[in-house]
């Protein structure tokens, strides 16, 4: 793959974003580890990402699709091809009938902070979810009873040969932390949430309560992906790691969190070979001491080192 001779036939697609090549992807996602893109692209609109998008479909480049990176790992070998991060397309608003539009780099916390100032319930529960609008979709993000799809109304979405539609809420296969996006057939654009008219008060006391509860709870004081596996049927990952005796252990500079045993962190510039590892011990030692497979909610993406 000739990176330099992608590079130049996508700056005249890319007029007013960014193209950079080799560049390390560390400080492009929450746990800061991992290694470099091929070519990492930071389109600032639609058709930018339009552009992106039809060109390594049409050219059979690879390409990975990045929000805020806050629920992956990026291995330390790094991803081939192009990465397109959606982080500076943040644009958001109302429409008639409360719909609330969010483009799909908006961070979701963001966006639950500004329906509290228009005084719209029903995202609550994602202000404390860090991740973007797009990667929100993406896994059906949710958290303390509240899930992603029981507020969106549609979504404007991309195919990977460049056309552009419309999906209704219904039309996006829900499941616990996955949806249609999964497939990697469609790219998030913007969605629209079906929110209800509120009161301030009572909307920012519940907000506030979440954000406590999160804030006590949760290592937010080290890098890390987040809530690493997912809830498994009748249980809780968490409970299982700490009653398998796991809570501080480590390999490498990543640590099974001693706050909450569902977080991994990197607590001493920990490699993404020392977190995945870290990641596989557990899953291995809860299934040997429950029988219970452990099924990681983050994503782990890119090449071995």
């Amino acid at each position: 793959m000739n990176i330099s001779k992608i590079l130049d036939e996508l700056q005249p697609l890319v007029k007013a974003g960014i193209l950079k090549s080799h560049e390390s992807l560390k400080d492009h996602v929450f746990t800061k580890m991992g290694g470099h893109a091929d070519i990492l692209a930071i389109p600032t609109t639609y058709e930018e990402i339009q552009n992106i998008v039809t060109y390594a479909y049409q050219h059979e480049v690879p390409l990975t699709v990045l929000g805020n990176g806050s629920n992956v790992i990026i291995r330390d070998g790094g991803v081939r091809g192009i990465v397109l991060q959606t982080s500076e397309i943040t644009e958001m608003g109302v429409r008639e009938d409360q719909l609330l539009y969010a483009q799909c780099g908006a961070k979701i916390i963001d966006v639950s902070r500004f329906a509290l100032e228009k005084e719209l319930t029903g995202l609550e529960f994602a202000c404390g979810i860090p991740g973007t609008v797009g990667g929100a979709l993406y896994m059906n993000a949710g958290a303390y009873g509240g899930e992603v799809s029981h507020v969106l109304h549609s979504a404007i979405v991309l195919k990977k040969n460049g056309e552009i539609l419309t999906l209704q809420g219904d039309m996006l296969q829900w499941g616990y932390r996955k949806s249609v996006f999964s497939s990697g057939e469609y790219i998030v654009l913007e969605a629209l949430f079906a929110m209800k008219p509120g009161a301030f008060a009572e909307i920012k006391s519940r907000m506030d309560d979440l954000t406590e509860q999160r804030e006590s709870k949760q290592p937010l004081e080290y890098p890390s992906c987040g809530s690493v596996f997912k809830r498994p049927p009748g249980r809780f990952a968490g409970q299982l790691i700490q009653e398998s005796g796991l809570q501080g252990t480590r390999i490498g500079g990543a640590e099974v969190s001693r706050k909450h045993a569902g977080f991994i962190i990197n607590a001493d510039h920990a490699t993404a070979t020392d977190y995945i590892g870290l990641i596989h011990h557990v899953r291995d030692t809860v299934k040997n001491k429950f029988g219970v497979e452990l099924e990681t909610e983050v994503e782990i993406i890119g090449e071995e080192s």
